[in-house]
């Protein structure tokens, strides 16, 4: 007698159905109630509810069994016992090492599928990696004749079928290569784009360095830099809490101190670029209704089968550093949705999936408190430096207590406060601003520099008033010497090679070339 194994037993359901015929399950439920056949079905739980369990004679000739991942340690056993056959096929051996950090990789880095699946294909491509770098040294050594070989070989590199369908004879002459643990971390970093090296030297090093790194383009605000930096090497060292996210911080301070660009240049230093964070302007989330545009609407609205905007863009990046900026704008309901986050790690749709927030960083800007802290200075006459910030520190977590819940900040890591800009602060970002300056203009060849006088000038010049931090420095850089510098270079006073100064005349700029002989040739900018 024969058992019958029927995979995806829901699509039986309706299948050749037609006016006055009967469908395959029911064609199947005969055999089934006379016990003439023995069949094992396999289906998903939503499949089963969406449509067997709707067929209450269907689902009664059936014994539900719940079949759940493996664990970790089933799973590498389950990946000893299939290997032979992947080593056939890609001509490699797969170390005891390598197969436990594909098991290990992808259940902590792949989180939207299941073991021993997910392993599988890891173990399946980095066999075909290392197969393709040996062909490719293979072709310099002794290049074949015929482009079809080379091709039919490609096209086949990466397959679970079984050996005895293709036996290529490319690597009958040649040694079998290892598979090891630095293949299967680059098979997880192409796929997830997350740096997952093991932590070698020279990341030990970057690590070490990142306050230093995010120096600089950050200026001052070590509190903030340090809290991002522990996260990190708690996260990168495997000690964070695996059900959390690597961070979650909220920043106060007034406008214009740093808050956005220390997450900007987080993302940039954790996965090589800005792209990876998703900024979220809170006062757009203002209203009750608001929820939906970060979840999806619920189902029978318009825009259900869309997903919500803060979902789908995690689910598509899930390595990211999400900012929240202005938090205390949106409707009390988004901290509702945000406990979950950032308590569990994650989020379920409106499509009911559930996305993972264990990867991402979050940090949420406020304003509360700006007018105490930027009354820093005046607290009083007798109060030393500590005291002063003691006593703005108490203000300012007050007015955060009348803001938020406190389920809301207790399950914060860390609430920074944000320091004034000094003058000194605002040198710094000039000459900062500067160096951007000089990037973007690296492919016309010309490179700008302010001497001490003209740095001090835009800074008395634009933030005299420092209510709105150093934003106003950018207007003022675009205004005293893009625009003039634009002018120039379109009447072609400045070239490839040329180095120009902008200094201080009087009361204006003015700039000119250093590089040639004639350094009194100077126009004036007013």
């Amino acid at each position: 007698q024969y058992i019958v194994f029927i995979d995806e037993l829901h699509t039986l359901v309706g299948a050749g159905s037609a006016e006055g015929s009967l469908d395959a399950a029911n064609i199947l439920k005969p055999a089934l109630s006379r016990g003439e056949i023995q069949c094992i079905g396999a289906t998903t739980p939503a499949e089963f509810r969406r449509t067997i369990e709707k067929d209450r004679s269907l689902e009664r000739r059936f014994q539900a069994v719940k079949v759940a991942p493996p664990t970790e340690e089933e799973t590498i056993r389950i990946l000893m016992g299939i290997k032979d056959r992947y080593e056939a096929y890609h001509h490699v051996r797969y170390t005891e090492e390598a197969i436990r950090a594909a098991v290990y990789y992808s259940n902590r880095y792949i989180t939207d599928r299941f073991l021993p699946d997910k392993a599988i294909d890891v173990l399946d491509e980095a066999g075909a990696r290392v197969k393709l770098r040996q062909a490719a040294a293979l072709m310099n050594r002794r290049p074949r004749g015929s482009s079809s070989d080379i091709s039919h070989f490609l096209f086949r590199s990466r397959s679970r079928l079984y050996t005895d369908e293709w036996e290529p004879d490319f690597f009958e002459d040649e040694p079998v290569v290892d598979v090891v643990r630095e293949d299967i971390e680059e098979v997880i970093s192409r796929w997830t784009g997350i740096p997952v090296t093991s932590i070698k030297e020279e990341e030990q090093q970057k690590l070490l360095r990142i306050e230093e790194e995010l120096h600089k383009r950050v200026v001052s605000q070590d509190k903030a830099i340090s809290a991002l930096a522990r996260a990190i090497r708690r996260s990168r060292a495997g000690l964070k809490n695996p059900n959390r996210p690597v961070g979650s911080f909220l920043f106060l301070g007034p406008t214009g101190v740093g808050k956005t660009e220390v997450a900007r240049s987080l993302a940039e230093f954790l996965f090589g670029s800005e792209r990876a964070l998703i900024r979220f302007d809170m006062s757009e989330f203002m209203e009750k209704h608001s929820v939906s545009k970060l979840i999806g609407s619920p189902p029978g609205y318009v825009g259900h089968e869309e997903g919500g905007q803060l979902t789908e863009r995690v689910k598509r990046n899930p390595y990211c550093v999400i900012l929240l900026d202005e938090i205390e704008k949106a409707h009390p309901d988004i901290f509702n949705i945000l406990l979950q986050v950032l308590e569990d790690g994650h989020l379920t749709d409106s499509l009911g999936n559930t996305v993972d927030f264990k990867n991402a960083i979050i940090i949420m800007t406020s304003n509360i408190g700006a007018r105490f802290i930027q009354k820093r200075g005046h607290v009083g006459f007798q109060a030393t430096p500590e005291q002063a910030q003691a006593k703005i520190e108490e203000e300012v977590m007050h007015a955060v207590r009348q803001t938020f819940n406190p389920e809301f900040l207790n399950r914060l890591d860390e609430i920074i406060l944000f320091d004034p800009l000094t003058d000194e602060d605002l040198l710094k970002i000039v000459d900062l601003l500067v160096s951007q300056l000089n990037r973007t203009m690296a492919h016309v060849g010309i490179e700008v520099r302010l001497t001490d006088e003209a740095k001090q000038w835009i800074v008395q010049k634009t933030c005299s008033d420092r209510t709105f931090g150093a934003r106003p420095l950018r207007r003022a850089l675009q205004k005293y010497v893009e625009d003039p510098l634009s002018e120039a270079i379109i009447r072609k006073r400045f070239g490839p090679g040329s180095v120009v100064e902008v200094y201080l005349e009087g009361d204006s700029l003015a700039y000119r070339p250093v590089s040639v002989e004639k350094p009194d040739d100077a126009v004036l900018v007013r």
